[in-house]
């Protein structure tokens, strides 16, 4: 920041201007439960649903995902994080960033060459040559020589391109974690939306094999007489509604086990280990919620537009300092003779010292209109930095009404679960002693099959959204693979 300032100033000094990199993005996030002892607020509390507590201003587990107690979900994220495509491009950015981070810090170095050469020359006999002999027109000069050439900066162009290339570096590392957090919460999520539908698949399974029973029930009461054919064929349309069913879930497992597939660096359709059930995944009781300026300093994705922002502000002082003179110092020494032994003998050295300046007079403008374009890419990427905050704010947001929700939904659908299963035993019983008719059975089907796929969604949900709130505080901080 010092180094920063002390350019400002200097490019303020020549130029009447100044290079303000002080950004204000004041946004403030507030809690509505009210705190209880020990800092801790209970938000969520279902009565049917282990409750959620938050504790202000607590770290984000680096390793967040072993909260929802699966050994098998903690061996596919450990495959996902050394082997996904994805991390290892950006690893590979990351290393590319940092070695022009390298490049840009070796400008403040001098450059030192060697250089030798043999020349063997042949002179006309009408030119003198250039040796003590004039009757030798045919000889070998050695030389060799030390370079060495040392860029003064003067005006700072040097020290703004490596504050610009390191912050570039810094913003690649952001990327790269923010990376991470995507991939291991998209696996998260794939896995939960792959156990959910796998109970949802059960679900079906058990409906179509209800509904073949009630057909049987019903052609058996037919021969005898006891019900038309029109119950009958009500019962045969439940049983291939039920049947349709199945291809949808089907189609939606397969899809979400090709996505952990790809996740985990697997090509779809290769054996996957073992996946968890809904009912492995234990939700995360214990939550952390950041105040603002935790949030700000946690997320990734604040911190690489943060970094992406200084990387410009040091690019508007390169922009200067290209409109000012430029100085350097360059001197060589070395030595030459007819004799390669000779070269360093006394006499046949030689050296030279010189320092240029530099200033380039007329360019139609283009320097000017470079400095120009810098001003308006910081311009862009403070904006772009307020708009990332704001972002992480909407999203921890959004992430804690969609947990208070998930418990008053998880409520409504256990009830309404456990009134359809006692209703579908009802009507079943009643249907078998003809005291109801078939409409009243497929009512009562229906309505069951609907609040079990409802509260296998509402025990999802409350998982995903807990992923959602991790991944919203900026994920922890994942070792390196």
């Amino acid at each position: 920041m010092r180094n920063r300032l002390i350019a400002g100033i200097a490019a303020a000094a020549l130029l009447g201007g100044c290079v303000n990199f002080a950004p204000r993005a004041t946004t403030s996030i507030s809690l509505a439960p009210t705190p209880a002892a020990g800092g801790t607020i209970i938000a969520i509390d279902p009565a049917t649903g282990a409750p959620q507590s938050f504790t202000p201003g607590a770290t984000v587990p680096a390793r967040w995902w072993t909260a929802f107690g699966s050994p098998a979900l903690d061996a596919l994220v450990a495959q996902a994080l050394a082997h996904n495509n994805d991390l290892a491009a950006a690893e590979a950015a990351l290393r590319q960033a940092q070695a022009l981070a390298g490049v840009a810090a070796s400008a403040r170095a001098p450059v030192v060459g060697v250089n030798y050469q043999a020349a063997r020359i042949s002179t006309s006999g009408t030119v003198s040559p250039p040796l003590a002999d004039p009757n030798a027109n045919l000889y070998t000069i050695h030389t060799a020589q030390a370079t060495i050439t040392y860029p003064l900066d003067v005006f700072g162009g040097v020290g703004s391109k490596i504050r610009s290339a390191r912050a570039a570096a810094r913003a690649q590392g952001f990327r790269t974690r923010a990376a991470q957090t995507t991939v291991v919460a998209n696996l998260v999520l794939a896995v939960i939306a792959q156990a959910a539908l796998e109970d949802q698949r059960r679900a079906a399974l058990d409906s179509v094999g209800a509904a073949r029973g009630v057909l049987d029930l019903l052609r058996r009461r037919q021969q005898l007489g006891a019900v038309g054919a029109a119950d009958v064929s009500a019962q045969e349309t439940v049983l291939a509604t039920a049947e349709g069913a199945l291809p949808p879930l089907e189609r939606a497992l397969s899809h979400q086990r090709a996505l952990i597939s790809a996740l985990t660096g697997v090509a779809p359709g290769n054996p996957l280990p073992v996946l968890p059930a809904l009912a492995d995944l234990h939700l995360p009781q214990a939550l952390p919620i950041l105040v603002p300026s935790q949030l700000v300093a946690e997320r990734p994705d604040v911190r690489a537009a943060e970094a992406q922002m200084q990387g410009t502000a040091a690019d508007v002082g390169t922009a200067i300092a290209a409109r000012m003179p430029g100085f350097q110092i360059a001197g060589n020494l070395g030595g030459t003779a007819l004799q390669f032994g000779q070269m360093f003998a006394t006499g046949n050295l030689f050296w030279q010292i010189a320092g240029t300046l530099s200033q380039t007079l007329f360019d139609g403008g283009a320097a000017l209109r470079q400095k120009h374009a810098a001003d308006a890419a910081f311009d862009a990427a403070k904006a772009q930095y307020r708009g990332a905050v704001l972002q992480a704010f909407v999203d921890v947001s959004d992430a804690l009404t969609g947990l208070n929700g998930d418990g008053k939904a998880l409520d409504a659908a256990t009830r309404a679960d456990t009134a359809a299963a006692r209703t579908l035993t009802y009507t079943r019983r009643q249907q078998e002693l003809g005291s109801v008719g078939t409409f009243d059975l497929l009512n009562a089907q229906n309505a069951r099959a609907q609040a079990a796929g409802a509260l296998v969604q509402a025990k999802a949900a409350r998982l995903s959204d807990t992923v959602a709130l991790y991944q919203a505080l900026g994920g922890g901080v994942l070792a390196e693979r």
